[in-house]
């Protein structure tokens, strides 16, 4: 009887700590306890940079430093995106939750200086600091449900993380237009508020993953590649001042030219130190020789490009244009908002019971396409805006379709050592087709605009209404005229007659037809390269499982290592056997990907541990993940 209460007892203490069994199994409870943590942690990275965007104008100015706004943004994305590959290849080295933890807690350290700052140099440091905290929010929060749950059911999971970002999109207007319209609370400009909030907030996650997140870890001996955190360094941030600063400089500035030239120094170490360090390397190159990391990777970068370049004018359309207040476009983006929440949602069960994912990506992209193009055709100073509903709603649909597919393949083809660096890698790589499509997207509308508005402008000059209003309003024909030269403020085109300011409006919404083009037919390129896709078995194993039991279950990684090098670490003999039905056809997991060269193999290796069969080109455990975790020596495995 006591026995029996005993076990109750430890059985009720690991569900309140949501640590695993035995196996490395979760419940259903523990896994919507730990993503309670992990929710409230990307809803501080997703709603802070939605807000901030919203209201950096109304700080600048409060600052008196509108001119240098845009490095209060630039500093933000310099230290997230660096920081995003650090703690995927950190995380898989010491463990996700000390790491998650960090992030949280110096975000809101950031956060509350930036509530403090007294000039935009003070904001833009502060908000370097924030930027750290920030790259470990979102890509350790998927890394950490890849620990804890199995591919299979992977994606009904995700569709949370999803509905996070959706909402903070249209949360992010709301908030930031409501606090920075206030001139004070509780003593501060409401505008310092933006950031305060995350404090409470941030201090919540921090108890919550602090209680909840528990989860085991096998100690291993590696190097930390400092000289390639060096060359990232050195790589990124050139290129991401030029992305931000581009358009003011120019592109063939002498500015940007030495940003171009340190940025290419930067690669060329960083791809020397890659292969110096090999697979203790921040981003193992190896990796680029697993299918379905590199089409990702390269998929994340267009699809990046389009969708995030694309997505950002459509409130600059609904606020220039329709003259709708931050808030009320962000109110105006629901649709969009409910197609991506539809979209994941779909996704994910269907790919739970069909174990299928290659289809959505593909056919995300199709929607998305199709979106743009009939944005850019139908997208009009005079379309009202119930027009642009199911456009949104399309396009929604295509980016829930696409996102979490994308790294559902990419955490079930890797090794459970890896996926931390593999999900880091992804998300590092849509960040920066975001970045780099975003500053393209922009050089294009403001190279555009003067002559859409000049043209527009000369057309509207013979119609009687805008003779009416000119004869009216002389000074505003002038303020008119000088805009087409001078893009830095658009407010007064709600503040003229409508008459004057409808060849601006024109001019706006015909440049945006050719930006919505352009992105379609980036976002095409993704399709072809989405096509390359392997469909894989997806593992019915937990990360924290298969890394137990001593690799990938079902072999249903896609080649992430080589298998000369992970046998020679194996710590028990293997035997092969003769091969089974079937063996001698080419398998796509074993065939075209494997470092090793050898297409088609399809010998079945079994451990001496007795943990399965690996087919030949799969994952080789090494060391001690050869080796059942309950079988290792004292002090090799501890939680975190």
């Amino acid at each position: 009887m006591t026995q029996t209460s005993d076990r109750s007892a430890a059985t009720e203490r690991r569900a309140a700590a949501a640590a695993p069994d035995a196996s490395g199994a979760f419940s259903h409870r523990q896994i919507m306890t730990i993503l309670a943590g992990l929710l409230l942690g990307m809803f501080l990275a997703a709603l802070d940079q939605t807000v901030v965007s919203t209201a950096i104008r109304t700080i600048a100015d409060d600052l008196q430093g509108y001119d240098l706004q845009a490095w209060a943004t630039t500093a933000f994305l310099i230290t997230s995106t660096i920081a995003t590959p650090l703690y995927g290849k950190l995380s898989d080295m010491y463990g996700r939750r000390p790491f998650y933890l960090f992030a949280i807690a110096v975000f809101v350290i950031g956060s509350m200086l930036c509530g403090t700052a007294h000039s935009m140099y003070q904001l833009a440091a502060f908000r370097a600091i924030q930027g750290i905290g920030a790259g470990g929010l979102m890509s350790l929060a998927l890394a950490i449900i890849a620990d804890i749950v199995p591919p299979r059911e992977r994606s009904k999971y995700q569709g949370y993380f999803m509905a996070v970002f959706g909402t903070s999109s249209v949360l992010g207007p709301v908030i930031g237009g409501f606090l920075s319209g206030r001139a004070a609370i509780f003593g501060a400009a409401g505008w310092r508020w933006i950031f305060y909030v995350n404090v409470p907030l941030g201090i919540l996650a921090f108890l919550v993953v602090f209680k909840v997140l528990h989860l085991p870890h096998t100690k291993r001996e590696h190097r930390i590649d400092f000289p390639g955190a060096l060359a990232l360094i050195t790589f990124l941030v050139p290129l991401l001042i030029v992305a931000e600063q581009g358009r003011t400089w120019g592109w063939s500035s002498t500015s940007a030219l030495v940003c171009y030239a340190i940025a290419v120094v930067g690669f060329i170490a960083f791809v020397l130190a890659e292969r110096v360090y090999k697979d203790d390397a921040l981003l193992p190159l190896r990796m680029f020789t697993n299918r379905t990391f590199a089409v990702s990777s390269l998929s994340s970068i267009v699809l990046g490009a389009g969708m995030f370049g694309g997505i950002l004018l459509l409130p600059q359309y609904l606020q220039i244009v329709h003259g709708s207040s931050p808030t009320e476009a962000g109110l105006q983006m629901i649709p969009l908002v409910l197609g991506i929440m539809s979209g994941s949602i779909i996704a994910g069960q269907t790919v739970a019971r069909t174990g299928k994912y290659k289809l959505f990506p593909l056919v995300g992209t199709v929607l998305i396409v199709a979106a743009l193009v009939s944005l850019s055709f139908i997208v009009a100073a005079d379309t009202h805006v119930w027009t642009l509903v199911p456009f949104m709603v399309l396009l929604g649909l295509g980016l829930g379709f696409n996102f979490q597919p994308v790294i559902l393949a990419v955490q079930n083809a890797v090794s459970p050592r890896e996926i931390g660096v593999a999900t880091s890698s992804v998300t590092f790589f849509r960040q920066m087709g975001g970045t780099l499509g975003t500053a393209v997207f922009l050089s294009v509308l403001f190279s555009a605009l003067p002559g859409r508005i000049t043209s527009a402008f000369q057309a509207a000059q013979g119609t009687s209404a805008f003779q009416q209003a000119a004869a009216a309003h002389p000074d505003q024909v002038a303020q008119l005229q000088g805009s087409s030269g001078d893009l830095g403020n658009t407010s007064f085109v709600q503040t003229i007659d409508q008459a004057l300011a409808a060849p601006f409006k024109t001019g706006f919404a015909d440049t945006l037809d050719l930006v919505f083009l352009i992105a379609a037919c980036i976002v095409a390129i993704g399709f072809f390269v989405l096509l390359f896709l392997p469909q894989l078995a997806l593992r019915t194993q937990s990360g924290i499982q298969a890394a137990q039991s001593g690799g990938p279950a079902d072999g249903g990684a896609d080649s992430p290592a080589l298998a000369a090098e992970h046998a020679a670490g194996a710590a028990a003999p293997t035997s092969v056997e003769p091969p089974v039905d079937g063996a001698d056809r080419t398998d796509e997991r074993a065939g075209g990907d494997s470092p090793s060269g050898r297409h088609g193999a399809t010998a079945v290796v079994t451990p001496s541990t007795g943990h399965g069969r690996h087919e030949a080109g799969a994952h080789q455990p090494t060391g001690l993940d050869s080796v059942p975790a309950d079988h290792l020596p004292d002090g090799a495995r501890h939680h975190d």
